[in-house]
């Protein structure tokens, strides 16, 4: 799986007019399931956000997890994180993703194992047109790939 971590002060998601998901202070979350993607990696991948520590401490050090300072996540579907074959042209290829039933079934499995972390997690709309707003604290961009071993 692939995710980009946005640590936020504040975020939401939008699908048509309605407001999908709206976080305060923690992460906005991007996912996308890969093909061959497994449920031991959604949880795995839950895990490491979980236990990220990119909030300040006392001290000023990026030190603390989401946990710490009572934080949220924004998990949002994004299948374009898949995006291939842009080393040769100008227009990506997303067959890497996982089908979208497949896709569904591991962001929610993603979602749960966050919430079975503690991690209070609000999320868009799998497979809608949404528009994200956030305000991004620092800024603050981690990425994640599980198949990226080591």
């Amino acid at each position: 799986m692939r995710a980009v971590v946005q640590r936020v002060s504040e975020a939401s998601v939008t699908a048509g007019d309605r407001v999908a998901g709206a976080i305060g202070r923690g992460f906005l979350v991007l996912v996308c399931a890969m093909a061959g993607d497994t449920e031991a990696e959604a949880a795995r991948l839950a895990r490491k956000i979980a236990q990220l520590r990119i909030f300040r401490d006392d001290a000023g050090k990026m030190n603390l997890p989401l946990a710490a300072v009572e934080g949220q996540v924004l998990a949002v579907s994004q299948f374009t994180l898949a995006a291939q074959g842009m080393e040769s042209g100008n227009r990506p290829g997303f067959s890497a993703a996982a089908p979208p039933d497949e896709g569904r079934r591991l962001y929610e499995l993603f979602c749960d194992a966050l919430r079975r972390e503690g991690i209070a997690v609000e999320t868009g709309v799998f497979g809608a047109e949404m528009r994200v707003a956030l305000v991004n604290d620092g800024p603050v961009t981690i990425l994640f790939d599980t198949a990226a071993k080591g």
